[in-house]
C-alpha cells in the first residue's frame, strides 16, 4: 500500500506551488530538505502538495457519497448535497490531514472562514449515528490512503 505525505506550505510561493525540486524527487534521501522517511524502511516517502491532498479528499467523499445515495438528486438538492460534500472534504481534511484552515482555503477556491464553519457544520451534524458514521468512513479511508495523522505535514 502506497502512503503520501502533504507538503507544507511555505511562504513566499504560490498557493499549490512548493520549492525545490518536484514533488516525486523532493529530499529523496536527504531528511534535512524537507523529504520524510518512514521509521521502519528509511526510505523517503512521495510528498503531496496540499492543494493535490484536499482535492483528493473531496474526490473521496464525492464517491463515498455517490455510492451511498440512494436516489436521483433535484437540482436544489444537488447543489446542496455539493455544499454538504466539499464541507465534509475540508472537515476531513483539517482534523485528518492536519492541514490549516488557510492552506484548506486555498486549495478549495474559498476564504478560511468557509473552512471554520464547514467544520462546525459537519461537527454540529455528527451528532446524527448516521451521518457520524458516514464521516468516520471517509477519515478511515482518507487514513487508509495518506496514513495516520500528522502524516509529516504539520507535525
Amino acid at each position: 500500500m502506497h502512503q503520501f505525505i502533504v507538503s507544507e506550505g511555505r511562504a513566499g510561493t504560490a498557493p499549490g506551488r512548493t520549492a525545490g525540486p518536484a514533488p516525486e524527487t523532493k529530499g529523496a534521501g536527504r531528511p534535512e530538505d524537507g523529504g520524510a522517511r518512514t521509521a521502519e524502511s528509511g526510505l523517503a516517502m512521495p510528498v503531496v502538495p496540499t492543494g493535490v491532498a484536499c482535492r483528493i479528499v473531496r474526490q473521496l467523499v464525492l464517491e463515498m457519497t455517490a455510492m451511498a445515495g440512494d436516489r436521483p438528486l433535484w437540482r436544489r438538492d444537488r447543489r446542496r448535497a455539493t455544499c454538504h460534500g466539499r464541507q465534509v472534504a475540508m472537515y476531513v481534511c483539517h482534523v485528518v490531514l492536519r492541514l490549516s484552515m488557510s492552506e484548506i482555503g486555498a486549495a478549495f477556491g474559498r476564504d478560511r472562514t468557509t473552512v471554520g464553519h464547514a467544520c462546525n457544520v459537519v461537527e454540529d451534524r455528527r451528532d446524527d449515528a448516521a451521518f457520524d458514521a458516514f464521516v468516520s468512513a471517509i477519515e478511515r479511508l482518507v487514513i487508509s490512503v495518506f496514513g495516520p495523522a500528522g502524516i509529516g505535514s504539520h507535525e
